[in-house]
């Protein structure tokens, strides 16, 4: 692994640490569409797991270049549901941390062989937590419709960077595949500080 590439990417990842934490607690009101597209925006552990989910799909390319990123959005529609109507699902925080190692983990071992199924169920279970987590801060006395547009369009956004990332780095050479399994490799580390409470 290119020392140069890991050290930068680390240190991109440390100059977002302080501004991004989990997205999901002490938000205030969340309300409408503006605040429920900010939401997985505002907090590292959504963001690297949409853009894993991306990368993911582009280095599987094919069918899973759309097929994966709209099973995510599919399931965290219905999660986000679960949550607005307060139906307890356990374990949410940790199975969002995990999300990030999980899908940080797969980019770092560049895994291509997955069959397209498999790839549409892995991400899909980590979709319900992380929907969950945005339904969960609607008021109960406001209608989602408009929040949960904000959240799943921020979605779709976040897996398209990661689908052009991944697309743009596969473009720049021998280097590439090394250069996303850092990627990876920093997600997944990430995950794992976020799973222990340090980021």
């Amino acid at each position: 692994m290119n020392k140069a590439v890991l050290r930068t990417s680390l240190a991109a990842l440390l100059a977002l640490s302080p501004t991004l934490a989990f997205a999901h607690p002490g938000h205030g009101e969340a309300v409408g569409f503006a605040h429920g597209f900010m939401h997985p925006l505002s907090g590292l552990d959504h963001v690297l797991a949409m853009v894993a989910v991306g990368i993911f799909a582009a280095n599987l390319g094919g069918r899973a270049l759309w097929a994966v990123p709209a099973t995510f959005v599919a399931l965290m529609a219905v999660g986000g549901a679960l949550g607005m109507s307060g139906v307890a699902i356990p374990f949410v925080e940790i199975g969002i941390a995990a999300s990030v190692i999980v899908l940080g983990g797969v980019v770092a071992l560049r895994s291509t062989n997955w069959p397209l199924g498999a790839a549409m169920a892995m991400v899909g279970a980590f979709a319900v937590f992380h929907g969950f987590a945005h339904g969960a801060e609607m008021p109960a006395d406001a209608s989602g419709l408009n929040y949960a547009a904000g959240f799943l369009l921020a979605t779709a956004v976040l897996h398209a960077v990661g689908i052009g990332a991944g697309i743009a780095i596969g473009r720049v050479g021998a280097n590439a595949p090394r250069f996303t399994q850092a990627l990876g490799a920093v997600v997944a580390v990430a995950g794992v500080g976020l799973l222990a409470g340090v980021i």
